[in-house]
């Protein structure tokens, strides 16, 4: 059984790799060999052609994928080929950046970065995220460790998820709970759902002051709304992913003071390797073996 990974560095985290297995590299570009063999295929983020190859594997049976977002994937896949993410690696690493994001736009700390680069010492009043109350749209395994950070402040924590649980609501319940946070986090899948959810209605029901944060991806939020609100001074925003990304150098998001834009960081911390890699020899084995795959990609998601 052939395996192509993304990353040489890869390898040394998959074992043991079953007997019968052979691991190649493959980042784009000529093949290390017949593409026709490969089984399982853990694809870079960007690179080859994934319409072509996917062709090309013509005994292919499982895309193992190295992100938690699927959405460029779910269209290309052919029906009956098993698609997994990676759903649980960048957890710790995108929370952790949420929790900063949230921090540094509530307490200046972009402002007074603009300020340090023109060598201005002037002060500015912040807000304090101690007993403040955060909603969490996507309570999922980031949306969940979100919540946790948050909590650890003394936060009030609300949620909501694609389910309903106890504790956790559901898209519906958005306009009562919207007017209630100063922080809303969004850290849903895109899906046809999901797309344009964050909207200029969506928007004006957030208290006034109130902060966006947004660790999803870019065509969840409707830009023009967002920057108008923004704008006009009435809601702050923390984004890690843009529509469109990259977000062009004049779009007017750049220069508000009320937006801190990172480049779609929020997973990118030392250790990559190390916290992806495992989970692809688990399911190699779990695939050897002919036992059901992990972390399956059902309904878009």
């Amino acid at each position: 059984m052939k395996i192509w990974i993304a990353h040489e560095a890869g390898r040394a985290q998959l074992d043991p790799v079953p007997d019968g297995v052979e691991v190649e590299v493959y980042t784009g570009g000529e093949y290390p060999s017949d593409p026709a063999a490969v089984a399982l295929w853990v694809p870079p983020f960007q690179g080859p052609d994934a319409v072509q190859t996917l062709k090309d594997m013509t005994a292919l049976r499982a895309v193992q994928l190295l992100s938690a977002g699927v959405e460029a994937w779910v269209p290309v896949v052919p029906d009956g080929m098993a698609l997994c993410n990676n759903r649980g690696a960048h957890t710790a690493a995108t929370s952790e950046w949420v929790q900063a994001a949230a921090l540094a736009s509530s307490r200046n700390l972009d402002v007074f970065a603009r300020r340090q680069a023109e060598r201005r010492w002037e002060g500015k009043r912040g807000r304090t995220l101690t007993g403040a109350t955060a909603l969490i749209v996507g309570a999922g395994s980031i949306g969940e460790a979100v919540a946790r950070r948050f909590e650890g402040m003394d936060m009030t924590i609300l949620k909501v998820a694609r389910t309903a649980r106890p504790g956790v609501g559901t898209l519906a319940d958005l306009p009562e709970l919207l007017p209630q946070a100063d922080v809303v986090v969004i850290i849903v899948p895109l899906t046809g759902e999901t797309e344009g959810l964050v909207d200029a209605a969506f928007l004006a029901r957030m208290k006034d002051g109130a902060l966006l944060v947004n660790a999803a991806r870019g065509k969840v939020v409707d830009t023009g709304a967002l920057t108008a609100e923004v704008a006009s001074g009435r809601l702050r925003c923390a984004l890690d992913v843009t529509d469109p990304e990259p977000l062009p150098a004049d779009h007017e998001l750049w220069g508000l003071e009320g937006a801190l834009i990172t480049p779609h960081v929020g997973g990118a911390v030392e250790g990559f390797i190390e916290r992806c890699y495992p989970f692809v020899g688990d399911q190699i084995r779990r695939l050897a073996a002919g036992e059901p795959l992990a972390n399956l990609v059902e309904n878009g998601y």
